[in-house]
């Protein structure tokens, strides 16, 4: 991405869309569309027409968790953020300090040791770092008066943290945004809730603009569905960190349609870098999408390549983040750049409540446009 690239803080997107004037629902964002160099200008509720019947949109089902709760250590006031649970029980964890305007700012990590007081009488003990890479993420061990909860003291895999949630979270904001938004703001036409109560950090916010009014035309023009999950993190809102170990899977139905789009004439879109990161997770050197689940710390990257995806529909990053190299991976780093400072002229808005980009492939001219219209 071009460095000289910066967004203005006044393109970030402060409220959703459909609290930005009477009668507007989550459709109302705009569409930049870029088809290798060339670009157009859409409304998202013009999506059905840039689609194709046996096109497939490959689209994330986690559900966003309320993933942010006050805390204290010793005095002082924290925020933590929730992000991942691992498989011993523990939840890798953010601290930050409240910065007086709702929102955070970053925070050292750790020292390990450190016990944040949370409601309920709750103590977090943070144990060692995530990685090595960043002191940023911590895993942390969550006990309730009495000593720590194991699995086996309550009804459901990591009960205890996600009652601390459901009584007493509240979904991560970030400082662009304006004020505090119910759980509903954060959770897409797509979210399904996982039967061990697991979910995202943050919400797989690509999915955002859909409605089930444009889901059911997208469907009536022959465009097809496969659902994955990734559950998505805490994402490094300072230092654009690449992303670290998630929860994924990918189902046999899903794997099949996928297979079966690419040995047509469909083209295979993935709905946000998290859907990515899924299917991409599941493909073999082979190119062959296989039923998987489990921890996938893939990052797709120019070089790597992406094996299954055609195009992509994702919100825009900041120029320095991570998930560019995604993009790029998928259009060519001219596409990228191109797209990007046209969203800049054309002030389009950034961020999880934001405008949206559709990513396809370019195509040969004498084909272009005739499966969508020519029927």
């Amino acid at each position: 991405m071009t460095t000289a690239l910066r967004v203005p803080e006044e393109l970030s997107a402060r409220v959703p869309a459909e609290q930005r004037g009477k009668g507007l629902d989550r459709d109302a964002v705009r569409l930049l569309v870029s088809r290798g160099t060339e670009l157009s200008h859409h409304g998202f509720a013009e999506l059905p027409g840039l689609l194709r019947a046996g096109d497939l949109l490959i689209v994330n089902t986690s559900p966003t968790l309320a993933a942010a709760v006050d805390g204290r250590i010793g005095h002082a006031r924290v925020v933590v953020h929730f992000s991942t649970r691992g498989d011993d029980g523990r939840w890798a964890v953010e601290v930050r300090d409240p910065d007086g305007r709702g929102t955070t700012r970053a925070r050292a990590g750790g020292p390990a040791g450190t016990e944040v007081r949370l409601p309920g009488d709750v103590r977090l003990v943070l144990e060692e770092p995530l990685t090595g890479r960043s002191p940023r993420l911590w895993w942390g061990r969550v006990s309730e008066p009495g000593g720590p909860v194991s699995e086996a003291d309550v009804p459901g895999p990591a009960a205890d943290v996600l009652r601390l949630l459901g009584r007493h979270g509240r979904p991560i904001r970030y400082s662009y945004t304006e004020r505090d938004q119910p759980l509903s703001a954060y959770q897409t036409v797509f979210a399904l809730p996982a039967a061990d109560g697991a979910g995202s950090a943050e919400m797989p916010s690509a999915a955002r603009p859909f409605t089930a009014r444009l889901v059911a035309a997208l469907v009536s023009r022959g465009v097809q569905f496969a659902p994955v999950t990734l559950h998505t993190g805490v994402a490094s809102a300072e230092a654009h960190e690449p992303p670290y170990p998630e929860r994924f899977a990918v189902p046999e139905t899903s794997a099949r349609l996928i297979n079966a789009a690419r040995a047509g004439d469909g083209r295979v879109v993935a709905v946000g870098t998290t859907a990515v990161r899924a299917v991409e997770s599941a493909t073999g050197a082979d190119g062959v999408v296989r039923a998987a689940e489990g921890w996938t710390d893939l990052v797709v990257t120019p070089e790597r390549g992406a094996r299954v995806v055609d195009g992509l529909l994702t919100g825009l990053h900041e120029p320095e983040a991570s998930h560019l190299l995604m993009l790029e991976a998928v259009a060519g780093r001219a596409a990228i750049d191109r797209g990007y400072e046209a969203a800049l002229r054309g002030r389009y808005l950034w961020h999880e409540f934001g405008d949206v980009h559709l990513i396809l492939p370019e195509e040969a001219p004498h084909t272009e446009h005739c499966s969508s219209n020519c029927r």
